[in-house]
């Protein structure tokens, strides 16, 4: 059970991050501190009625509309398969466990990579660190200047500041779960 600071915290992380808004820039429209949006989303301050209206107001939102949010997502535990949120695209499918993962610090992903898919020639590059476990098929990683194919059973853990890039060379799907943290958006 959630306390009425926590509760209000996701909300506004919720809100702020479906505004696809940074803490400061939430901070420069609204006149609040970011390290209070930090407190207040974090559930370690509780905002008076007006602070909170405040902060709504450079959304804009309601506080009505602030408080009707489903903010079960955010604390939602198990997801069944129709669940998962897709993000990829049409040769490569990136089923992401849960939706807004703002407040998260760990993305899971089941992966499909079609015959001939690839991440592209521009390697891949950002802050954070990746696994893979390869299901199904093969799956190219290179990583750096090392190129490995992967299949089932195989796997890859690396530093996701490494220029990396994956790539389907086989006929059949490749099929795999990976996890990368923190999120990358």
């Amino acid at each position: 059970m959630s306390s009425v600071n926590e509760d209000i915290g996701i909300r506004l992380r919720k809100v702020r991050g479906a505004h696809d808004l940074s803490q400061r820039a939430l901070a420069r429209r609204t006149g609040v501190s970011n390290a209070m949006i930090s407190l207040i989303e974090n559930g370690r301050s509780n905002p008076s009625i007006g602070m909170l209206r405040q902060i709504l107001d450079g959304i804009p939102m309601s506080m009505a509309e602030f408080f009707a949010l489903d903010i079960e997502d955010e604390q939602k535990v198990f997801f069944h398969s129709d669940e998962l949120r897709e993000i990829g695209s049409r040769t490569i499918s990136y089923r992401q466990v849960g939706v807004d993962l703002q407040a998260r610090k760990l993305q899971m992903l089941h992966e499909r990579y079609a015959p001939g898919a690839d991440t592209g020639q521009t390697l891949l590059q950002h802050e954070a660190e990746e696994a893979g476990l390869i299901i199904s098929g093969h799956l190219e990683v290179t990583v750096g200047e090392t190129t490995r194919l992967l299949g089932p059973g195989d796997a890859y853990l690396f530093d996701s500041r490494i220029p990396h890039r994956f790539r389907n060379p086989g006929r059949i799907e490749c099929v795999l779960v990976s996890a990368c943290t923190p999120p990358s958006f």
